[in-house]
C-alpha cells in the first residue's frame, strides 16, 4: 500500500457544507496520512475533558460561525491542536458524515495524504499524538463488544498499542477499510 494507491482509492468530490443539521452540533476532522510507509496521525484526548474524555480521535473539532465552511474548521482545528498547516488543496477528498452517539455531534470527515509532514506540537486539547501505521492498523478491526458503548447498528473498534479507538473514529476508519478494499 503505497501514497499513490491510497490517494485513488480515497480521492472524491470535496462538499465541505451540511445544509440540513443546522450549525449548533456541527464538526470535521482531517485524516492525516503521511510517509512512504503509510502512517494516520491520531490523537489521544486528555482525561479531564467534559466530552471525549481520554479517547483517540482524529484532529478536529467544533464548527466556528467565523469559518467560512467544515473544511475550514477541519484545517483550523488540526493547525490548532496538533500544530500541523495542511492547505485546502492538499485535502483529496471527505468520507460520509458520523455522528457521535454521547455528544451527538455530526462530524464530516476530510482527507489529506501527505508524503511528510512536520514535527507535530499538542495544544491542551490533546494529551498525546499518535503515528500509527495504517497496513496494520487498519488490520485489527473488530466488532464492538462492550456492552456499555451506546449501541448502533454498526460499530467497529480497532486497536493501538493497547488502546482501543472506537465510536466516530471507528466508523470513520471503517468507510477507508472499506474504500481500499472496493
Amino acid at each position: 500500500m503505497d501514497l499513490k494507491l491510497l490517494r485513488s482509492l480515497l480521492s472524491s468530490k470535496i462538499d465541505p457544507v451540511l445544509e440540513h443539521y443546522g450549525t449548533n452540533n456541527l464538526a470535521s476532522i482531517l485524516v492525516v496520512i503521511y510517509g512512504e510507509e503509510p502512517i494516520i496521525v491520531m490523537t489521544e484526548k486528555p482525561k479531564h475533558l467534559k466530552f471525549h474524555a481520554g479517547e483517540i480521535s482524529f484532529p478536529g473539532g467544533k464548527f466556528d460561525p467565523s469559518d467560512s465552511d467544515l473544511l475550514e474548521t477541519a484545517l483550523r482545528e488540526t493547525r490548532e491542536e496538533i500544530g500541523l498547516r495542511i492547505s485546502k488543496n492538499q485535502v483529496i477528498g471527505q468520507l460520509a458524515p458520523v455522528v457521535t452517539l454521547n455528544s451527538g455531534f455530526m462530524i464530516l470527515p476530510f482527507v489529506s495524504i501527505v508524503d511528510k509532514i512536520t514535527s507535530l506540537s499538542a495544544n491542551s486539547e490533546v494529551e498525546n499524538i499518535l503515528h500509527i501505521p495504517l497496513k496494520s492498523f487498519l488490520k485489527t478491526m473488530a466488532d464492538d463488544q462492550n456492552p456499555t458503548h451506546n449501541r448502533i447498528q454498526e460499530m467497529y473498534t480497532f486497536e493501538y498499542q493497547n488502546k482501543i479507538i472506537w465510536g466516530a473514529s471507528a466508523r470513520i476508519l471503517k468507510q477507508i477499510v472499506n474504500r481500499l478494499n472496493s
